[in-house]
């Protein structure tokens, strides 16, 4: 993945083009990572294992920079358990949710790796994994199943059903408010990509919202619950406006292949995305408040405009004068 040194391409867009951090791990290439919220590092799922890399900062001539290394840790819990497809830590980087191409939902207690859950369902490899904001909930979607957990009890709250034509692609819990929570399925359908939305006290579906024409292939929700990003496979990336599930912002082409992942930054003003044609980017979304704005000044100026008019009849003013009095 490439980072910084950024490159200005437009007001909207910057191009990372150095990386921060390199890292080799020989011919045992990392499949899926996550990174722990509160700094002890990145767990790296492999072929067979997953293993757990630490930040290190390494003193240049004028700068520290940033780096990784190997740590000392083995998490034996999850040596020799097959492909990880899925890996996330709650919020508060206290519980780990590792899922497989197995089918297996492994929870662990972060960092004495005591065990929470071990659910084995062999036809149904586990794809995406997400924790809700309270970290009371987990949901985890699988190539047949969707299912909510609740993480206290370690028992299955409830099965997602899906409609004719939905494949379920991935799953995000969203809060909508200080107390309400929403969960978020994108979902790829005959007629494109749609997201689903479901009240997470209920667990009914109360929405059902098509917003892109391809396949989404990549699905992520600002931490604000405002926006929702949606990378699709021919390299575009969406802004989705959670309140009406409109499109906010759209980049063409903003990756060359498809888009593999989607983040956004915490105070959720930027989206970075990252592609199978080995390039990354940060995308700074459009300030709605400001352009709010343009468009009252444009109404304004339409009002004067009317008044204009107005006063030029009342007083006999002929209409080709209009251009003088403006």
């Amino acid at each position: 993945m490439q980072s910084s040194s950024p490159t200005l391409i437009s007001p909207l867009i910057l191009s990372l083009i150095k990386p921060v951090v390199k890292h080799e791990t020989g011919s045992d290439l990392p499949y899926r990572m996550t990174v722990h919220p509160h700094g002890d590092g990145i767990l790296c799922s492999f072929q067979q294992s997953c293993r757990l890399f630490e930040w290190k900062d390494s003193e240049g001539n004028e700068v520290h920079k940033l780096g990784v290394k190997a740590s000392e840790k083995v998490l034996t819990q999850l040596e020799d358990v097959g492909q990880q497809l899925a890996l996330t830590f709650d919020s508060e980087g206290s519980i780990l949710a590792v899922g497989g191409e197995d089918g297996s939902l492994r929870v662990f207690k972060w960092p004495s790796m005591e065990k929470i859950l071990d659910e084995a369902q062999p036809l149904s490899s586990v794809k995406n994994l997400d924790f809700s904001c309270d970290g009371k909930f987990l949901v985890s979607l699988g190539s047949a199943l969707c299912r909510v957990w609740d993480v206290t009890s370690s028992k299955v709250v409830t099965s997602l059903a899906k409609g004719n034509d939905e494949v379920f692609a991935f799953c995000r819990f969203s809060p909508i408010n200080d107390k309400n929570t929403h969960l978020y399925i994108a979902a790829v359908t005959d007629h494109g990509g749609s997201i689903l939305t479901y009240n997470t006290t209920t667990w009914n579906r109360i929405r059902t919202s098509r917003v892109v024409r391809d396949a989404i292939s990549a699905f992520n929700v600002s931490s604000d619950g405002k926006f929702l990003a949606v990378g699709i496979v021919g390299g575009d990336l969406f802004i989705i406006n959670a309140a009406n599930m409109k499109v906010q912002m759209m980049v063409k082409k903003a990756h060359l292949g498809l888009v593999r992942a989607l983040t956004f930054s915490p105070d959720s003003r930027a989206v970075v995305s990252a592609s199978l044609d080995s390039s990354a980017r940060v995308t700074l979304i459009k300030d709605k408040n400001r352009s709010g704005g343009m468009s009252w000044i444009i109404i304004i100026l339409m009002v004067l405009l009317a008044i204009a008019v107005y006063f030029m009849k009342e007083n006999g003013i002929a209409i080709k004068d209009l251009t003088i009095l403006w």
